[in-house]
């Protein structure tokens, strides 16, 4: 199996170039009319994201009393991002990483998802506040269309239902498998008809349930220590905002701090609840259709999707696959 997973992988990664091989050429004749000095600055920018991100996993881990290398981290979260895009899952699908590592080095595999678990919802709430940002600035521009509204329900319902999720596994393991377990059964009835198997087993989702609300337990006695993570999250989304930021300075395109804003926010809300791996084809579609309502010109709005996408997108997917590719070498 641990053969045959790169190689999934592999053929994955393959299929998404081949069926974005027109946006990467685009994205490419787009860079080189770019000034290389702020390109230069919003590569740094990412790798400070890249960075944040694996801090916040770090004191997620300190917390669980597991001490781990920034670098490994670095690896495992770039790793997981390259995990996501490939094999989208809602953020759900780079826990493996997470999870397998960890058995792999001989400490509990349910320390490893609760991190991940706590990590992905400080994301999201982080994000929370950037919209909330990004709404205000469209609700004074008269400017909030239908489409957003309902994709930030859908965030907030996520939100919401992982937070429960969390609550619950804090305070007790056996009813967070029990709860996982009556998911795990919803999931193989609807998936019955279409597969005639069992796609999750029951027993297996209540057991891994406990093994997480072991490391959830944390929360009960060091739920303050979760503020620091959380501002690592927010850091994280500032970070991605001023990515968008030297785009439109790469290009001399004026803007407004309110248009990078409410930019980024529907950027990355449609890049959540987009059903294709990332948004792609969804946010290439209508983060110039936002820009464009925000007073920036049709084509530079394009031009400003098609760089930013290529540094927030493709760049990370890059160095997540070496990363992976550097864990299975291990």
């Amino acid at each position: 199996m641990k053969k045959i997973l790169p190689i999934l992988v592999f053929f994955l990664a393959s299929g998404l170039i081949v069926l974005s091989f027109g946006e990467l050429k685009n994205t490419w004749i787009t860079l080189q009319h770019s000034d290389f000095r702020y390109m230069g600055l919003a590569i740094l920018l990412i790798a400070l994201w890249i960075l944040s991100e694996a801090w916040g996993y770090a004191y997620l881990y300190h917390l669980m009393d597991v001490e781990e290398s920034l670098w490994r981290l670095v690896l495992l979260s770039s790793a997981a991002n390259f995990i996501n895009v490939v094999a989208p899952s809602g953020g759900f699908g780079g826990l493996a990483v997470f999870i397998e590592d960890a058995g792999r080095r001989r400490y509990p595999r349910g320390l490893a998802a609760a991190a991940g678990a706590l990590h992905l919802f400080l994301e999201y709430a982080a994000f929370m506040v950037i919209l909330g940002m990004g709404w205000v600035v469209l609700i004074r521009r008269d400017d909030l269309n239908p489409g957003e509204f309902m994709a930030s329900m859908i965030l907030f319902g996520i939100v919401v239902a992982l937070g429960i999720l969390i609550w619950i596994g804090s305070r007790s393991g056996e009813q967070l498998g029990r709860v996982l377990a009556w998911i795990a059964r919803q999931t193989n009835r609807v998936a019955w008809p279409l597969i005639r198997k069992e796609y999750f087993r029951e027993v297996a989702a209540r057991e891994f349930g406990v093994e997480v609300a072991e490391g959830l337990s944390i929360l009960r006695v060091k739920h303050r220590g979760a503020v620091v993570p959380f501002l690592f999250a927010v850091s994280s989304k500032i970070l991605q905002t001023a990515i968008l930021a030297t785009t439109f300075l790469a290009f001399d395109v004026g803007f407004s701090f309110g248009t990078v804003v409410a930019g980024f926010a529907s950027c990355y809300l449609f890049l959540i609840v987009s059903p294709t791996p990332s948004g792609i084809g969804v946010v290439e579609t209508l983060l110039p259709l936002t820009l464009s309502s925000l007073n920036i010109p049709w084509e530079q709005a394009v031009v400003v999707t098609l760089t930013y996408r290529g540094l927030t997108f493709w760049l990370p997917l890059l160095v997540g696959g070496l990363a992976f590719r550097v864990l299975q070498r291990e």
